[in-house]
């Protein structure tokens, strides 16, 4: 499952929906991306996620169908939020189930390391100094090599 909404998450009920009726995984492994009030040494007090409606989604159930040809994972859910977001605030859930937890783990850092990349999405801080879109990070794309 595959979804960008501007609308907050419940963990709770996202492990529910890998979970119910599922007998077959073993594991079952979750992340949460939150927004922080720093980076790249600067203090930040919000951000805003820009995207292309249907570009966006189409790239995120790639990374998912990428994922599922590496690994033997049955779940995956993918939400990330859109619009303007608080410290604090939850900005991406991943979740994976599988019936072993080394297939869950690395799939989970998969679509994470790409999402960061391979995702339209756009990133504007705000800082007590203004606002600025954020650039790709170096560190990011050098996750990608490991896969």
């Amino acid at each position: 499952m595959v979804v960008v909404q501007e609308a907050d998450f419940d963990l709770a009920v996202e492990y529910q929906k890998l979970t119910e009726n599922n007998a077959q995984d073993g594991a079952v492994v979750t992340f949460i991306g939150r927004v922080r009030d720093f980076n790249q040494g600067q203090g930040v007090t919000g951000l805003t996620l820009e995207h292309y409606p249907g570009m966006t989604e189409k790239a995120l159930k790639g990374i998912e169908q990428k994922a599922k040809e590496r690994w033997p994972i049955n779940r995956v859910t993918i939400i990330h939020r859109v619009g303007s977001l608080k410290i604090c605030d939850q900005i991406v859930f991943v979740g994976i189930s599988s019936p072993h937890r080394e297939s869950a783990f690395a799939a989970t850092e998969f679509i994470m390391d790409y999402l960061k990349n391979d995702a339209p999405f756009w990133k504007k801080e705000t800082t007590k100094q203004g606002c600025h879109w954020v650039e790709a990070q170096q560190k990011d794309k050098d996750a990608l090599k490991k896969w």
